[in-house]
């Protein structure tokens, strides 16, 4: 039988469930966002506290603005820069098919095309029959046509989406810096109120995971687009900066790179220019590739203070599981998980 005050107590738990659920229905189409800003915020946060905030007294509102325009700076205007330069590539392309489309293709495949190993002497046989035969070549420009418009609307979305949610990102980061004394604060408390020490050590542990594997991913990331710009430039390869950016981003990825650097030294076999075609290759494979497989594991083993295995397994994982916020998310579950087994054995060894 219940009490009189039951039915109030159930209302109130009824009403903090309601709550909890509203929040997270309000906040689920930001989540991704939010947490970006979060990690940010936790990579940059010491740099921000020691060093920016104490020169200038201590004006919280005046250095949350500036930390916030220096990353404005430093990543806002590279994605615009790279949206125009999606743009213009695009329109570069546009302009580079369009007289085989008025004139038709010639009637012999270029040499490079047809001397590629194995598959040459069939894709010459193709183009032969697609250059003479008007109906197929139209039939064929057709089926084209629906996947080309797709991918520059699937672009322009990307584009415009990654604008969006990086200026998300950049404003609620403005508010973390902001309000960082009492969020760090409220952080610690709430990890010492529900593991005592381990909370706390538990808190670090994440903030050191998270650091190192951004500073192995977006360090290593820039190098090598960096890097591979630098290349694209010595070898004359058009659209350098837009192939720089998408090394960039394509270095998550294990085989991102290589598609980069080896279209351009396909395209420079293509131009005959062999000497800059070798050049390429031997510069993607010593020193891209090697950037990413030396750099990133030290890098991030270094700042995450835990095993290389226990990195890859927990990007991999957390790609699988989270998408690409999994790639912080990942490695931080499972340093979490392995200082929690480790401090189990230790107390079971002292005992």
């Amino acid at each position: 039988m219940f009490s009189e005050n039951d039915p109030k107590r159930l209302a109130q738990i009824a009403l903090v469930v309601l709550l909890i659920i509203g929040c997270i229905a309000v906040l689920l189409p930001m989540i991704g966002a939010v947490l970006f800003a979060f990690v940010i915020w936790i990579c940059t946060w010491n740099t921000y506290s020691k060093k920016l905030l104490p020169r200038l007294g201590g004006r919280n509102n005046l250095g949350a603005a500036l930390m916030t325009t220096l990353l404005i700076l430093i990543m806002l205007i590279p994605m615009i820069f790279l949206a125009g330069s999606l743009a213009s590539g695009t329109e570069t392309m546009v302009d580079f098919a369009r007289p085989y489309i008025e004139r038709g293709l010639p009637k012999t495949a270029p040499n490079w095309l047809s001397g590629i190993p194995f598959f040459g002497g069939e894709i010459a046989a193709f183009w032969r029959r697609v250059a003479t035969n008007h109906t197929e070549m139209s039939a064929l420009l057709s089926k084209l046509i629906a996947p080309a418009q797709q991918v520059l609307l699937s672009v322009g979305s990307f584009a415009a989406n990654g604008l969006l949610q990086l200026s998300l990102v950049l404003f609620v980061v403005f508010f973390m810096y902001r309000d960082g004394v009492s969020l760090s604060h409220a952080l610690y408390v709430g990890a010492h109120k529900l593991g005592g020490e381990l909370g706390e050590e538990m808190l670090d542990k994440a903030r050191g995971t998270v650091l190192g594997v951004m500073l192995g991913l977006v360090g290593t990331a820039a190098a090598q687009g960096t890097v591979a710009m630098i290349g694209f430039l010595i070898a004359g390869v058009p659209q350098a900066p837009l192939l720089g950016f998408a090394t960039f981003f394509l270095s998550m990825v294990p085989i991102g790179p290589p598609l980069i650097w080896g279209g351009a030294a396909a395209w420079l076999y293509g131009q005959d220019q062999i000497g800059w075609t070798i050049f390429m290759v031997i510069w993607g494979v010593v020193v891209v590739s090697s950037i990413d497989n030396f750099l990133k594991p030290i890098l991030m083993a270094r700042g995450a203070g835990i095993s290389i295995l226990l990195i890859a397994l927990g990007v991999l994982g957390g790609i699988l599981v989270f998408g690409f916020i999994g790639i912080f998310l990942g490695p931080v579950l499972l340093a979490l998980g392995h200082m929690l087994f480790s401090r189990w054995t230790r107390e079971e060894d002292a005992a």
